[in-house]
């Protein structure tokens, strides 16, 4: 018995002073951090374009609807040119809910239809058919608040920041864009 002892007490002290496989354990050990890293930044960049795009493309609508006072707009328009401008979102018609508030500058404060909530109406997969909060043409010289939030899904759910962003709402992360305008007269 006391032999087994010294063998592998020799062996051990052989395991110990040798530097065979040295790369392979500071490979093993560096690889998954950096790889995590680079994921969650490829998933941050995504995340990043789509939320410009979705800037831009509410940018593009507010701009063709505040230089055509004289023709109405309802929410489908609306949102099929942010969609049109948008360009990148995935599935932007069904991803996407708006409102648009008129604003009355001289009422600090207000309480009522015209009030702007402080968080976003997105898309409830729950109830789809769910009309949107607020959307009311203005007219000219009027201040109007439009607000566009999409939901979408990350593109590797189970990775790195993908994991924690397909956490925060049922398998889908908030895009949320707003803007002012006001109006212009005929």
């Amino acid at each position: 018995m006391a032999f087994a002892h010294h063998m592998i007490g020799r062996w051990l002290r052989r395991f110990r002073r040798s530097e065979d496989g040295g790369p392979t354990l500071e490979f093993v050990i560096v690889f998954m951090p950096f790889m995590m890293l680079a994921v969650s930044a490829f998933e941050l960049g995504l995340l990043m374009t789509r939320h410009v795009m979705l800037e831009r493309g509410l940018d593009m609508a507010v701009r063709e609807v505040r230089l055509n006072t004289g023709l109405p707009v309802n929410e489908h328009q609306f949102k099929v040119m942010v969609c049109n401008s948008a360009g990148i979102l995935p599935n932007c018609m069904n991803q996407l809910r708006l409102e648009m508030i008129a604003v009355d500058l001289r009422v600090a404060g207000s309480v009522g239809p015209a009030t702007v909530r402080r968080e976003a109406s997105c898309v409830d997969y729950n109830d789809p058919f769910l009309p949107a909060r607020t959307f009311n043409n203005g007219i000219p010289n009027q201040m109007m608040v439009v607000r566009a939030c999409a939901r979408l899904a990350p593109m590797l759910p189970e990775t790195a920041l993908g994991y924690f962003l397909s956490r925060m709402d049922n398998g889908f992360y908030r895009l949320v864009s707003s803007t002012a305008f006001v109006m212009e007269p005929i």
